[in-house]
């Protein structure tokens, strides 16, 4: 019986193995890239792995841009929990004074 990393099984996240370790490690990978090279073309997002959760650290020019590559993350990483700790750095003008004491 042959076991040349069969990708046969349907639904669901993929078995507590060390291929299932390599499978998302390939998909982070895959996921940078599409990232930085995409539409929104963000080096500045970090993807990990911490153990079967993937963690986004890093910062985003806009609370739609954080939206978006929300999107796209889960969408590449489906099954896998997805932990954000995203900042957001739009730069809008204040909408009241500064009051000093």
């Amino acid at each position: 019986m042959s076991t040349h990393g069969s990708q046969d099984a349907v639904g669901g996240p993929p078995a507590e193995t060390a291929e299932a370790a390599e499978n998302l490690d390939y998909r982070i990978a895959h996921l940078q890239d599409l990232l930085a090279s995409g539409e929104l073309g963000e080096l500045g997002v970090r993807v990990e792995a911490r153990g079967r959760t993937v963690l986004l650290t890093g910062t985003v020019p806009s609370a739609p841009c954080r939206d978006e590559i929300l999107r796209t993350v889960h969408e590449e990483l489906a099954g896998f929990p997805v932990h954000s700790d995203l900042v957001v750095t739009e730069a809008s003008s204040p909408d009241h004074a500064e009051e000093l004491s």
